[in-house]
């Protein structure tokens, strides 16, 4: 069997809730603001939950229309999906895999800007990550208010964590440009 992906973890566990047709866990996802977590759009959501049928770890248990709207197909998890799902959420939190993102990348090549443009685009980014925790404050603050277990949202504190931590090494980097501290060898094209 293939690897889950995050899409397909995120439909097994909410299979593992209850019944869902695909539409119903697409507007979970985005109230529970798991679109921060996992890349989730209507036809690749579709498509996960006809491939996990595929693989039988979930399976159709009849359809249902409301008014004008298309048939909709409720979903459950079968027994195999709900292994799967325990054995990739084991794997996943025990094992460290590097998962190549971008930041890092082009923050290698960020020498290949003026210093000037450089901190202005790291000013940039810091910004953007206070909005970040701006809107996790406001999630988190949320969920504490409806006495939603921390077990539920433990993801959104790792991230806040994190994003804290980006945005504090970002700053330091600005002032120790701005200090001349790190020296910055930008190269001229010739």
């Amino acid at each position: 069997m293939a690897e889950l992906t995050p899409l397909a973890i995120a439909v097994l566990a909410l299979l593992n809730e209850g019944r869902m047709h695909a539409y119903e866990m697409y507007q979970v996802l985005l109230k529970r603001r798991n679109d921060r977590l996992v890349k989730v759009r209507p036809g690749s959501l579709y498509h996960t939950v006809e491939r996990l049928a595929g693989q039988e770890l979930v399976e159709a248990t009849g359809t249902e229309r409301a008014g004008n709207r298309p048939e909709r197909t409720t979903y459950e998890i079968t027994p195999a999906g709900q292994q799967a799902l325990v054995a990739r959420v084991e794997a996943g939190i025990e094992t460290y895999t590097y998962e190549y993102p971008l930041f890092p990348v082009v923050l290698s090549e960020a020498h290949n800007l003026e210093p000037a443009d450089a901190v202005e685009r790291f000013r940039r980014r810091v910004e953007q990550l206070d909005r970040e925790l701006e809107d996790l404050a406001t999630a988190l603050a949320e969920v504490h208010e409806r006495g939603v277990p921390e077990a539920y949202w433990i993801a959104a504190d790792f991230n806040r964590n994190q994003l804290t931590a980006e945005r504090d090494w970002l700053a330091g980097v600005i002032q120790r440009i701005e200090s001349k501290e790190l020296v910055w060898l930008h190269r001229r094209k010739r």
